[in-house]
């Protein structure tokens, strides 16, 4: 039988879904709609597959009217953050199911609107976490969830983003924190939803420092930087920190051709005015069976990779992932802006190599590596095996995988609860902030390195990302009794997620 989709925010992250539907799930997938504010970007992907000729192309204001008049079963999400909570809650109340991009939201009012609505509508939301999917990370909760180390008690985990992938946040409208929450949210909802998963715990208290130490004119000018061109699409010499989106036939076709309809710029200084979106985020987050997870995000690194060390009471694990070990101009690579979704392909030219490592030592025994299968694809592998749960559903999997909005959740409410100890100053108690059930009614304070969450696509769980760019969707409605407006014509893109 085949599913009837539409998918809502035609930019950048849209392409792995759309791909997927037009090849390798094309026997149990129809696309039949295709939804955006910029036409440019809708006819971008309805031109790419020949079967994606007949899918309509509307604005997000039809929502609703296309959900029943094309009898649409499932909506793909891949608005602009912001946006996500409105059209989650637009597309359950039209009485269609939900597949989002994370983060589910972005803030915990928008957090609590979507609840009520799967609770109103008894609708299923799938958010999507394809990190759990990629090998490196999938070994490391094996050995968690086997015992190996015993009952976890801290995690430390350093996620560092390149000049090249950390500077593109800044570049787009994830530099505006009001667009997505800020990279607590964006980015780190990934790395918090990883240590939720591996360890089967459910975060409670988090204290929070960080803020923007590097991007911006003020950091610039305080270094002595010379300031850029207002956007890097320009003749002559550019600046490492520039993205020409002319070298790129994908975002020239989906953004700078796209201007004329909503003037948004894709290709931003990351050295200018208007940057609220921090580059530099600790927390220390307190979990429910008493785990402490210390954690560091740098936007603005040499090289771009993850440490991860999961202390136990029985021993240690130590996964090193290195996705790009620099970033040299003039290699041809160097336009390769996100490297755990495009392969690197230059040879290594320093000390630091590309690879991953796991180490895992119990106590009084010598350390051993684990071997970690080589997967293929984007995010190590993981996207290809996700889209398979996504549109084919999930077999068995002992380690749950599949993520539902309850993840999702647990997944933000770490960052939505960070970004407000970093107004305060002050440990944040998640729960309260959130104001919605984080724990599932079959959860139990089972032993160790537990199975994660999850149920099945057919009875209410899901499957469960990263990427980023979105949309800029006119006509603002009410959700949940607050005004969700699209915002002003070229404020943010129109579906994009990374």
């Amino acid at each position: 039988m085949t599913t009837r989709y539409a998918v809502i925010g035609t930019g950048h992250r849209a392409q792995m879904y759309l791909d997927a539907i037009a090849g390798p799930h094309a026997a149990v997938a129809q696309l039949v709609a295709l939804i955006d504010s910029n036409p440019a970007r809708r006819e971008y992907y309805r031109g790419r597959f020949e079967q994606f000729a007949d899918a309509e192309s509307a604005g997000p204001e039809q929502l609703e009217e296309l959900i029943e008049r094309l009898a649409v079963d499932r909506v793909i999400v891949t608005s602009p953050d912001r946006l996500h909570a409105e059209h989650v809650v637009r597309v359950l109340d039209a009485g269609a199911d939900v597949i989002v991009e994370k983060p589910l939201t972005i803030d915990a009012p928008s957090a609590r609107r979507i609840q009520e609505a799967i609770d109103r509508t008894g609708r299923q939301v799938l958010v999507t976490f394809n990190y759990r999917y990629s090998p490196r990370n999938t070994a490391l909760k094996e050995i968690i969830a086997a015992g190996e180390i015993g009952e976890v008690v801290s995690v430390v985990f350093e996620w560092v983003l390149d000049t090249s992938h950390g500077a593109d946040y800044f570049r787009r409208w994830h530099r505006d924190k009001a667009n997505s929450g800020g990279l607590f949210v964006h980015k780190s909802s990934h790395h918090f939803d990883l240590v939720n998963w591996w360890t089967g715990q459910v975060p409670e208290r988090v204290y929070a420092r960080g803020g923007l130490r590097f991007y911006g004119r003020d950091n610039a000018e305080a270094r002595g930087a010379d300031l850029l061109p207002e956007r890097g699409t320009h003749d002559g010499p550019r600046d490492p920190f520039e993205l020409d989106l002319r070298g790129d036939e994908r975002l020239k076709n989906l953004y700078l051709d796209a201007e004329q309809h909503d003037g948004y710029l894709r290709d931003r200084s990351v050295f200018d005015t208007g940057i609220t979106t921090e580059d530099n985020l600790t927390a220390i987050v307190d979990y429910d069976r008493g785990a402490v997870l210390t954690y560091a995000l740098n936007a603005h690194s040499p090289w771009e990779g993850y440490r991860v060390a999961v202390n136990g009471t029985a021993g240690r694990a130590e996964l090193e992932i290195v996705e790009r070990a620099e970033v040299i101009p003039a290699a041809d690579d160097s336009a390769v802006v996100d490297p755990s979704a495009k392969e690197v392909t230059t040879a290594d030219q320093g000390v630091r190599e590309r690879g991953d490592r796991l180490v895992v030592q119990r106590h009084f025994e010598p350390a051993r590596e684990i071997d970690i299968p080589t997967g293929q694809g984007g995010h190590g592998g993981g996207d290809a095996l996700m889209l398979h749960e996504i549109f084919v559903g999930p077999g068995d999997d002992a380690l749950g995988r599949a993520s539902d909005h309850l993840d999702g959740l647990r997944a933000i409410s770490v960052g939505v609860s960070g970004n407000i100890s970093l107004e305060t100053g002050q440990a944040v108690d998640i729960a309260q902030t959130m104001g919605v059930p984080l724990r599932a009614r079959h959860d139990s304070a089972s032993a160790g390195g537990s199975v994660g969450s999850s149920g099945t696509v057919g009875g209410g769980g899901s499957v469960g990302d990263e990427c980023d760019e979105g949309e800029p969707v006119g006509g603002g409605r009410s959700v949940g009794g607050e005004s969700v407006s699209g915002g002003p014509a070229g404020g943010v893109p129109a579906g994009a997620q990374r």
